[in-house]
């Protein structure tokens, strides 16, 4: 499984972007696709999740209302738009894919995530 992440980029406070991440080799009925983020000096952290078959949702607690996570299946690409951005979601943003994701699903636990892309650098100017 290859993950291929794009869409980051220097944006102002308030302002949008949408990440997508294409996913290509082998796919899997039964797994899921996180977007995780890393700022600076900080553990990466899961933002968001999606489970592949069902469409469960995980959202983190900061970027309830202004994220939204969403899949397209025929395209094998999630993606994240993200409104309203701040200061505080500067980070690189990395999508994962968890291939075993049977129950639970979309789990939040990053050592579930067997795949990873290279991160995509989100900048928010204030």
């Amino acid at each position: 499984v290859q993950l291929q992440a794009s869409g980051g980029g220097l944006v102002q406070a308030g302002g949008s972007l949408k990440l997508s991440c294409v996913a290509s080799g082998s796919t899997f009925s039964s797994w899921a696709m996180g977007w995780f983020r890393q700022a600076p000096g900080k553990e990466r952290v899961l933002v968001s999740a999606i489970a592949w078959s069902s469409g469960s949702t995980f959202v983190e607690d900061s970027v309830k209302g202004r994220f939204t996570i969403s899949r397209d299946n025929a395209k094998n690409t999630v993606y994240l738009q993200m409104n309203n951005l701040n200061s505080e979601d500067t980070a690189v943003y990395y999508c994962a894919a968890d291939v075993v994701c049977v129950t639970n699903c979309p789990r939040r636990d990053p050592s579930s995530y067997a795949y990873w892309g290279q991160g995509t650098l989100v900048t928010v100017s204030s």
